[in-house]
């Protein structure tokens, strides 16, 4: 980190190769001297060896101050032709990663200092000053192309940008050429072209423009209430240790949730209640048009269904109830279509994560409630569906059953897999490797010896042995669209930031963040395409419902109890 520019090394010196690198390449750039040290930083790479002399225009980014690093990108940046490929990705670095070193109040106003300069450094011609603007504008246009309602949702940043809007309307005149930019921003802001001056007019220096929104202040900034039509997952508690996670609305109300859990656990839902019960043991039922979460939230409680006795008294079930007479339903679902089920869950879940939503939890030290909705979505279910092969196998205590969900579960891991949905296929694998199911021996003796052999090969890919190397070689080897295993993704996110530190001498280290960027970047190959119409066959109209909303026990002893009544020690 020692050096402004990368070296060759000296054996390869004479051969000339083209060197390549796994950092961008840039410059230690700092408020002082700018001009000398990139100057002196250029004669020497002609000045050196053979092998530098190859470098000559090659930096590596190391460090700089936020608004240096601003400067450079916008000077570096190409309008007519294409952007070669250090530019473009110094550029998508910095949008994905500046809430890590400045707020967005700063960009904001830097951005609008750079376009509304009357003459920068006075050097600039007419046709320098407009293609200043321009750059300017292809920033900005390129980070609300990249962050989409993540700024769009923030009225502050709408007020931003109707601001430099302003700003084009009152410059167009002047520079023509940025006609383009105008019909570029009115696409963005959603606005006919109106040439009027309101309460948005840039001449008014009202800093109530500018929204804080940045990890660097405060690590994690709330983006606003949950929206009516949000979805996320809450559990409705069958007994202390068992729950089914139901995906629903916010809004949604108590008798929609309960007709779910009557459905999943084969009970008549007119004699079932939904019941908030709060830590200390108060309950509270729900009436069938509460808004059912929004109750739950109010009152820091769980949900819990009862049953409802003739005189209309409210009984919990008992802990081993399942065991009663529970028909194993999924034995009648084929695999090819509930392994699909699973994946076009799985994919809605995973395609509506935002990239920065990995930032905010990868620097986030309080939790990412607000800004890591959807990845916090995916990675639950990643976690539901691992307690979910678990729960379905030990609530299951004919053997003869147990053994066939056993096969069954090693085909839909095998499917999962064929369908490159790779977090559903480790969550199932892992759930048959729990410690409570890996000790059923009966169960394993007579599981038939080439499932015994697929289901070795499985586990191959998730050997963490080598940094994972046998789930990297195949999962680089897939074609897109595919799911990732995201708590990897994460870890290794998570390795490079724990790893480096941010600030070098109070200087940003952007050579770690574009390694976390270009990390980040990888869940773009993975959505480069989308998954085919393919939908599971129409005779399973039940296997939505029955995949949507699992019910697991999320209990390691509870587990291990049922384990040991099915298949006692001997």
């Amino acid at each position: 980190m020692g050096s402004g520019r990368a070296r060759v090394p000296e054996a390869l010196a004479g051969e000339r190769p083209l060197p390549t690198f796994d950092v961008p390449y840039f410059k230690y750039i700092d408020e002082e001297d700018e001009e000398d040290e990139w100057s002196s930083r250029s004669q020497s790479s002609t000045e050196d060896d053979s092998g530098d002399s190859l470098l000559s225009d090659r930096y590596v980014v190391v460090a700089g101050t936020p608004e240096k690093i601003l400067e450079h990108l916008l000077s570096d940046l190409h309008l007519e032709a294409a952007q070669d490929k250090d530019t473009e990705t110094l550029l998508d670095d910095f949008l994905l990663t500046y809430t890590v070193f400045m707020t967005t109040d700063d960009l904001c106003q830097a951005l609008l200092r750079h376009y509304c300069a009357k003459n920068y450094q006075g050097k600039e011609d007419d046709s320098d000053v407009s293609c200043r603007k321009r750059k300017v504008l292809h920033l900005v246009s390129q980070w609300t192309s990249l962050y989409k309602d993540w700024l769009h949702e923030d009225e502050h940043l709408k007020q931003f940008l109707k601001t430099i809007y302003r700003n084009v309307l009152d410059d167009v005149y002047e520079y023509p050429i940025l006609e383009k930019e105008l019909k570029e921003f009115q696409k963005i802001l959603g606005m006919h072209r109106r040439h009027t001056v309101d309460e948005y007019s840039p001449h008014r220096k009202n800093k109530t423009f500018f929204h804080q929104f940045s990890l660097k202040e405060s690590w994690l900034q709330h983006r606003g209430t949950m929206n009516e039509a949000e979805e996320i997952f809450c559990r409705v508690y069958i007994t202390e240790h068992s729950y089914v996670s139901v995906k629903a609305q916010v809004t949604a109300s108590a008798q929609e949730i309960l007709k779910i859990i009557a459905e999943k656990i084969q009970y008549p839902e007119e004699e079932l209640a939904l019941v908030t019960v709060t830590f200390s043991g108060e309950k509270h039922e729900l009436q069938p048009n509460d808004l059912a979460i929004s109750k739950s939230f109010e009152s820091s409680s769980r949900m819990f269904v009862y049953r409802k006795d003739l005189t209309d008294s409210l009984n919990p079930f008992a802990e081993n109830e399942e065991l009663q007479q529970r028909s194993v339903r999924i034995l009648g679902i084929n695999t090819w279509d509930l392994a699909l089920e699973l994946t076009n869950f799985d994919w809605s879940l995973f395609n509506a994560i935002h990239e920065q939503e990995l930032i905010y939890f990868t620097f986030s030290r309080q939790g990412s409630a607000e800004n890591t909705e959807n990845l916090s979505l995916l990675l639950q279910r990643c976690n539901e569906v691992q307690l979910w092969v678990a729960t379905e196998i030990l609530l299951c205590s004919q053997l003869c059953k147990r053994v066939q969900l056993v096969k069954k579960f090693i085909k839909i891991a095998a499917h999962c897999k064929a369908q490159r949905n790779l977090n559903s296929f480790f969550a199932i694998v892992m759930g048959l490797n729990t410690a409570s199911v890996s000790r059923l021996s009966q169960t394993w003796e007579k599981i038939p010896g080439k499932f015994k052999k697929l289901f070795t090969e499985l586990e191959s890919l998730t050997d963490p042995s080598l940094n994972h190397k046998a789930y990297r070689d195949a999962f680089k080897k897939m074609k897109s669209p595919k799911i990732p295993f995201m708590p990897l993704l994460l870890k290794d996110v998570t390795f490079i930031h724990e790893g480096n530190k941010t600030f070098l001498d109070n200087l940003v280290n952007f050579e770690k963040l574009h390694m976390i960027a270009d990390t980040v970047r990888s869940l773009r190959h993975c959505r480069n395409n989308q998954f085919g119409n393919e939908v599971p066959s129409k005779e399973h109209h039940e296997l939505k419902p029955y995949v949507h909303h699992l019910h697991v026990i999320d209990n390691q002893q509870a587990l291990f109890e049922l384990s040991h009544r099915i298949e006692p020690r001997v």
